[in-house]
């Protein structure tokens, strides 16, 4: 059925007639986009045509019309119709009666309806008191009846808004401000709405609005695409959901592709990542064109010079050579020739964000469209150039942002290409790969003083996750990937091993600090050995730290931070040529010893508690401390069952363990026994910390079996049922035979629940082994726990009994 045919039947048959013909428009699979939408909107006015016919017989001085996005004659499957009735102020009666026959078939069809009656007086007033009524008149559209009338309004409310454009114009961009701090911005959001968001199709229609003020226009290229592939996605939205959404949540993503034609739900968000970024990269430009026309209007260039209100419009500064500062924003000089400078980007790029401006848009096309390639390897200025831009800070970004607009990025770093707008499906992360390797070199130029080698620190960061868009382990191929990067860029053959090795081994420190153990000289030997020297070490202490600040609130804390910061003093021991100490050999502190001497005469556990907000070591102290959490010190005799009970009694008390440390203490000579020192880091769940009296009381019974732990946890959980949500992966447990002589490490990923290390300790008793150590790391709604285990005789385990342990473990976590 051809679209004049599915039009001749909504004719023909009424509301009946329109609703048929709607839904074959919509399941025609011959016809999306831009084309179904005009086609919809097309058939809604025919409909509406007749209706105002039949009810309007013999009116004059009225007319129906289209505003929003109706009015642009774009029609998503479930937009609501925003309907404008407008009369000349005569038979008010006639005028109320054809509005309810106009208005009460649309809502009998159920289709959403934004309506109002106004004369043309009415609506410029209305619309010179709410902003948003303003903005959809602008794009008012003639439907049916008196057309010199819609004309007219037309005609004025643009002229309105021309006129009004130096004062609502702010308030438009204030608008836009306020909703991007509400809901984020679409270019890295999981479940971005593709309306609201910063980048998002209200974006694209205050674009329209500025252009029509005359007053500024956007950046035209590739915007009008942008704009219609999120209408696109929309449209698929609407037709995978049967609902009026304009939020792209994760378990609609699948089907919408498909809806689209796309691979999958990644290849779908990095197509609205990419749509986004061009919408928000034209909204930057675009209100920075409109402060500096109102600026230049408020404040005549003469009377500011003689005044002393500044420079004067039009007057350079240079900031490096074929570089100038014109008017708040980077240009080129008036002598640069980028057709003979392939520097000239970066150097621009660097004096940019090192003075903290813009670069201009003209400025950056012109590089984009003369510029030669950088010869292989890069010149020297270049390289430096390079190192100057990532280590401007927070002004990279915006320079960064404008490079890639016009591809000067995947020109410079081809490998750039894999990442750009790929996004990350973990919650922890805030980012985009690309957006969250540009945050890490912002971060990273905070520790450009704690390190000696600043320049290679920078490029690692920019570099570290490049292999991400890769199969495979995204160390392995990003070391790959590294090399050749910082060859090209001009590295010397040794610098290059160094960046190379900073991103293969990014994530050791942290991996190794809150899920190893820390006291086995093996784990210490095998960082060591990875990390290779003192100057490579200080490097991805530092790198270390700067990932996790730019991947999110969740990836880092001043406790990991102590964690890390204690490993590379080990580690740099190591490199220096001291040993590590046995952990059996280990010297306790003075209260270690205290509390096991006092466990050993009174046979019963001692404890006890302490707030730890010391900073991590090689820091300096920041303003408040911020607290570690609590140090639980508890000293038992040797005995089964302690981890479970210890475990158990916290998780009764709403505690969250953040480490958990185990040891036996070699007594003096004199004192029999052997004494169990459990040295972990606490916090409340909430409310405040219980009385250590209460902790020990509840510990002695669950150690002498009169306390039934299982039993307690089960009734709270019966007592306050979880809200469903969505389901977690399966726990995983694996074994690594390799990461210690001394014991079997197994380790525990699952998600983090109240009396999970309660649950896993009761399983390894089960299972008759002995814990050495326990090392808990929390991310997110993550547990990543690690176990060091023996067998009762204290010797590792065998292979086939480790993997029947980690086999029980996982069958028990899952049960």
């Amino acid at each position: 059925m051809t679209g004049t045919d599915v039009q001749k039947e909504a004719e023909d048959s009424g509301p009946s007639g329109y609703a048929a013909a709607r839904l074959r428009l919509l399941t025609e699979e011959t016809r999306s986009g831009p084309p179904r939408r005009a086609a919809l909107a097309d058939l809604t006015d025919e409909w509406l045509t007749g209706l105002f016919a039949a009810g309007a017989e013999g009116l004059r001085g009225i007319s129906l019309v289209a505003v929003g996005g109706y009015g642009r004659g774009e029609l998503s499957p479930r937009s609501d119709l925003d309907l404008l009735l407008l009369h000349d102020g005569g038979d008010t009666k006639a005028v109320a009666t054809l509005a309810d026959r106009l208005w009460y078939p649309v809502w009998d069809l159920g289709l959403d309806l934004d309506h109002s009656v106004r004369t043309p007086a009415e609506a410029r007033k209305t619309a010179g008191e709410d902003l948003k009524v303003q903005l959809g008149l602008l794009d008012a559209r003639h439907i049916a009846g008196d057309l010199g009338l819609t004309a007219s309004l037309r005609t004025a409310v643009l002229a309105d808004w021309r006129n009004q454009a130096p004062k609502r114009l702010p308030e438009l961009q204030e608008l836009c401000a306020e909703r991007a701090e509400r809901q984020g911005e679409l270019q890295y959001l999981l479940e971005p709405d593709l309306k609201e968001a910063r980048g998002g199709l209200r974006d694209a229609t205050a674009l329209r609005a500025v252009a029509a003020s005359w007053l500024a226009d956007a950046p035209r290229e590739g915007l009008a695409d942008a704009r219609r592939r999120l209408l696109d996605v929309r449209d698929a939205l609407h037709l995978a959901t049967g609902r009026a959404t304009d939020r792209l949540a994760l378990q609609e993503q699948d089907q919408v592709a498909a809806e689209l034609g796309l691979l999958d739900a990644d290849t779908l968000l990095r197509q609205v990542y990419e749509a986004a970024r061009l919408v928000s990269y034209a909204s930057d430009v675009t209100w920075r064109e409109v402060g500096r026309v109102l600026r230049s209007r408020a404040v005549r260039p003469r009377l500011r010079a003689m005044l002393g209100g500044g420079k004067p419009v039009g007057e350079r500064s240079p900031l490096a050579e074929g570089v100038v500062e014109q008017d708040g924003e980077v240009v080129l000089a008036r002598a640069a020739r980028p057709e003979r400078d392939p520097v000239l980007p970066l150097r621009a790029a660097a004096a940019a964000a090192q003075a903290g401006l813009p670069l201009s848009l003209h400025a950056v096309r012109r590089l984009a469209a003369t510029v030669r390639p950088l010869p292989a390897p890069w010149p020297a200025e270049a390289r430096e150039q390079l190192v100057t831009l990532l280590g401007s800070g927070r002004p990279t970004i915006e320079v960064w942002e404008a490079l890639e607009a016009e591809g000067l990025i995947t020109r410079l770093l081809p490998d750039w290409e894999r990442v750009r707008c790929r996004p990350q499906r973990n919650a922890v992360h805030l980012w985009t790969v690309d957006r969250h390797l540009i945050e890490t070199a912002v971060q990273a130029s905070e520790f450009t003083r704690r390190v000696s080698r600043p320049d290679l620190l920078l490029v690692a960061a920019l570099l570290h996750d490049i292999g991400k868009g890769w199969p495979g382990d995204h160390s392995v191929a990003g070391e790959i990937i590294a090399k050749d990067v910082a060859a090209r860029i001009g590295f010397d053959r040794h610098d290059v091993t160094v960046v190379a090795t900073l991103v293969r081994h990014h994530l050791l420190l942290i991996d190794t600090a809150t899920r190893r153990d820390l006291e086995d000289p093996a784990t210490v030997r095998s960082v060591a050995e990875a990390v290779g020297s003192q100057g490579t070490l200080e490097l991805l202490h530092a790198l270390t730290e700067a990932d996790a600040l730019a991947t999110g609130p969740a990836a880092w804390s001043s406790w990991r931070g102590s964690l890390v910061a204690d490993l590379v003093k080990r580690v740099s021991a190591v490199l220096a040529g001291d040993a590590p100490d046995d952990p059996e050999e280990a010297a306790p502190t003075a209260e270690q010893e205290r509390l096991a001497l006092e466990a050993a005469a009174t046979g019963s556990p001692v404890l006890s508690l302490r707030a730890q907000t010391e900073p991590p070591a090689g820091q300096e102290p920041s303003g408040d401390p911020e607290p570690l959490g609590v140090e639980l010190l508890i000293a038992v005799p040797d005995q089964p069952g302690v981890l479970p009970a210890v475990a158990g009694v916290l998780a009764m008390h709403r505690l969250t363990v953040r480490t958990a440390e185990l040891r036996s203490l070699h007594l003096p000579d004199g004192v029999d026994g052997s004494v169990l020192l459990l040295d972990w880091r606490v916090a409340a769940e909430y409310g405040s910390l219980p009385q250590a009296a209460r902790l020990r009381s509840d510990l002695v019974r669950a150690l002498d079996g009169s306390l039934d732990i299982a039993g307690r946890l089960a009734e709270r959980d019966a007592a306050y049922p979880r809200r469903r949500g969505v389901v977690a992966p399966a726990a995983r447990v694996s074994v690594h035979p390799a990461a210690s002589r001394l014991a079997t490490v197994i380790e525990v990923r699952s998600q983090d629940a109240p009396g999970l290390l309660f649950r896993i300790g009761r399983a390894l008793e089960d299972a008759s082994v002995r814990v050495r150590s326990a090392h808990v790391s929390t991310l997110g709604a993550n547990a990543v726990d690690a176990f060091y285990v023996t067998g009762p005789e204290g010797a590792p385990l065998p292979g086939d009994e480790a993997a029947s342990v980690a086999r029980k473990l996982e069958e028990t976590l899952r049960g």
